[in-house]
């Protein structure tokens, strides 16, 4: 580390005062700096040359020469001319045009998904489970206004990810021993960017004819909520301060028990917030126009509820069915009971599982998981539940009913909601959504094999692609850019030449477990180095977007930005956070661990995939593509991700012994052993009402 940098970090640490609030570190963080153009390009070809032919690399590298040539120089100098005048020289391009300007449906295409505890449901009473979520949500939101969550200081391997759906992190309050992390990065000193947490709660994104907006409230006093087609305007406090968890169970309670039908064309309403933006952007004035209060109540709300009439999560008699359709219904529900335009929907089901649908464009999702970890805890461990399964306290008889919103929905948008509905339906039927959790080893023989957890999935994704489709591909992974001012992601382009060679060696029966021990250690390396170019602002994708972006305002044609403008990244994959591990007992509470989420494919023939070390033994995949696409399968990919790890770990003396103990089981039984597998982990399905 170079003395300045010393110094700043000291500086910081002096003036940021014993006890920082979560802005604190604002104003002494440093700007995200533009690279050279002419090491991004030398980047950019340098990772598309091991999935490019020999005649469209030439075709490619001819492209970037005269780039380089004719317009890079000009479109670099108004580049670096923004970076001296804006906060941050990519960020506000990357939510307008890759968020607010896309005009596809927010479903799948852009929003993502978390889940409950995998094994436990603390109360099977919906009420009650809503009723301490919501009220854990608002206490969140109390320190968030009162800045009194911790600010974030990164530390070794921290990685942060979305891409248009995607996300993940590794863990920012762990030391990463592997001598392969970043040195300059472990002094877990170096405050991240905070500013993406102000729009959590009270933000709806607004619908546009040509571009989206984010509307954020100061402050809001109630949540909108949803149950068989109605909806409902739930107030969160009273004179005295925020609602008791039982009060608002008792509210959720007394919507349950309404037995009033929707009205006409009222039940599929938010079946529009699905529908393309444009069309929702039209069909919204007509509506603002007819039941203005009705829509103001939700998009005014704090969050989203969905009481939902189905169950979810594991369950004993089909755990693997049972988990991808968990998993569906958080991605897309049935296209119409969730309000897609809000920051967050909350989703409850009949049995008491939960999950979160967020909305892309506000924030990356370590935000939101960071919530999420503090909601968990807090519902569970914090405000717990009685013996019969209800809120601790007791019931308010006078507060007011739950306020019912009544639209006047004109007849001229009946064939809107229509139409947005059908578009909903075919979309979330496109969906192919696989769970599953690995339970043959986790973080824990990772890192006693002295590698970053994160480089060892991805090399085993690498192989499991490749058996998958029989080629290699771009493939996107996100990592953070927080250690700038407003940053937020860069890519990691983790198909590199390094693991290409891993992947064949793997792949040829001739090839010792010496020698593929050592291109894997190879391509680890190369992957560790890209993380670190990533996380320092020396990353190539954010770089050659904002030069795109440049050309279009100049009205200068590059054939090569449009090109690299144009690739689809048939494999888009993220790590899952788990940020505050001191709220969570893995030694004694093992099973009580989010078990992450997921998001939808970035191209219709590709996939998905996202993962959560799930204390140190576990790792949880969420796969997900398009069944329209005849060349992809989430299960199939399952498949070979569970091969390829195992295949991975007999490589090293330690997984030798566990890869043939768990193949001779396999080959026993006589069909596949994925997990979670009936006869392994049905039996850690279960339901606890107290705490």
């Amino acid at each position: 580390m170079s003395s300045p940098t010393k110094t700043w970090l000291a500086l910081v640490r002096i003036f940021s005062g014993r006890h920082p609030m979560l802005f604190s570190y604002q104003r002494s963080l440093p700007r995200q700096p533009v690279p050279s153009v002419q090491d991004t390009v030398h980047k950019y070809l340098e990772s598309v040359r091991p999935i490019l032919s020999d005649e469209d690399f030439d075709w490619t590298a001819f492209l970037a020469q005269e780039f380089l040539r004719l317009q890079a120089s000009l479109l670099q100098w108004y580049l670096r001319l923004k970076s001296w005048w804006a906060t941050n020289y990519v960020s506000d391009w990357w939510e307008e045009f890759v968020y607010l300007r896309s005009r596809n449906s927010l479903m799948v295409n852009s929003n993502y998904y978390m889940m409950d505890f995998l094994y436990v449901t603390p109360t099977p009473l919906q009420a009650a489970r809503a009723g301490n979520t919501v009220h854990a949500l608002l206490l969140y939101r109390h320190h968030l206004n009162r800045q009194e969550i911790l600010p974030v200081r990164g530390c070794g391997g921290w990685r942060v990810g979305v891409l248009e759906g995607g996300w993940g992190t590794t863990w920012p309050w762990r030391r990463v021993s592997s001598p392969r992390v970043p040195q300059t990065l472990l002094m877990g000193m170096r405050p991240l960017c905070s500013a993406q947490y102000e729009k959590i709660f009270n933000t709806t994104r607004i619908p546009g004819v040509q571009k989206d907006h984010i509307r954020h409230l100061g402050d809001s006093r109630h949540v909108a909520v949803f149950h068989r087609g109605r909806f409902f305007r739930v107030g969160t406090h009273s004179q005295s301060g925020l609602l008791s968890p039982r009060a608002l169970e008792q509210q959720f309670q007394r919507i349950l028990d309404d037995p009033s039908p929707a009205c006409p064309r009222e039940e599929h309403l938010a079946a529009l917030t699905a529908a393309p933006r444009d069309m929702w952007a039209q069909v919204r004035s007509s509506l603002k126009s007819q039941a203005q209060d009705a829509l103001e109540a939700v998009e005014g709300a704090a969050f989203f509820v969905s009481l939902d009439c189905e169950p979810a999560g594991l369950s004993k008699e089909d755990p693997a069915a049972s988990l991808d359709s968990y998993a569906h219904a958080l991605l897309a529900g049935r296209g119409h009971d969730r309000w897609f335009d809000k920051s967050f929907t909350l989703i409850v089901f009949s049995n008491g599982k939960l999950g979160l649908s967020v909305e892309h464009s506000w924030a990356d999702c370590p935000i939101s998981g960071h919530m999420w970890e503090f909601t968990l805890a807090t519902e569970c461990f914090r405000l717990g539940y009685s013996a019969d399964g209800h809120c601790k306290g007791h019931p308010d008889p006078t507060l007011p009913q739950p306020q019912r919103l009544h639209w006047d929905l004109p007849d001229k948008i009946h064939p809107s909601i229509s139409l947005a509905l059908r578009g909903a339906q075919t979309l979330s039927g496109s969906i192919d959504c696989h769970v599953f959790p690995f339970s043959h080893f986790g973080k824990s023989f990772i890192k006693h094999c002295h590698l970053s957890s994160d480089s060892f999935i991805q090399m085993a994704l690498q192989l499991a692609y490749f058996r998958d489709r029989g080629q290699f591909c771009l493939t996107y992974e996100s990592a953070m850019t927080r250690l700038f001012l407003e940053g937020r992601t860069e890519t990691v382009r983790s198909c590199t030449r390094e693991a290409c060679n891993f992947v064949r060696a793997m792949e040829d029966g001739e090839k010792t477990i010496p020698q593929c021990l050592a291109l894997f250690r190879l391509a680890v390396d190369k992957h560790q180095a890209l993380l670190k170019a990533a996380m320092s602002g020396q990353g190539v994708d954010r770089h050659l977007f904002a030069l795109y972006i440049v050309s279009q305002f100049l009205h200068l044609q590059s054939p090569f930005l449009a090109q690299v403008h144009s690739e689809q990244w048939r494999l888009a994959t993220s790590q899952i956070p788990v940020q505050q591990t001191h709220l969570f007992d893995f030694h004694n509470f093992p099973d009580y661990v989010s078990s992450g989420g997921g998001f939808g494919p970035a191209d219709d023939n590709g996939y998905g995939v996202s993962y959560i070390f799930m204390g140190d033994d576990m790792i949880t995949f969420h796969i997900s593509s398009k069944k329209s696409s005849t060349k992809t399968d989430s299960h199939r990919l399952g498949q070979h991700i569970e091969d390829a790890l195992l295949d991975v770990a007999s490589l090293f003396q330690e997984g030798q012994r566990l890869t043939r103990g768990f193949r001779g089981l396999r080959e026993n039984l006589g069909h596949r052993c994925n997990s979670p597998s009936p006869h392994i982990r049905a039996s850690r399905v279960t339901t606890s009402t107290s705490t």
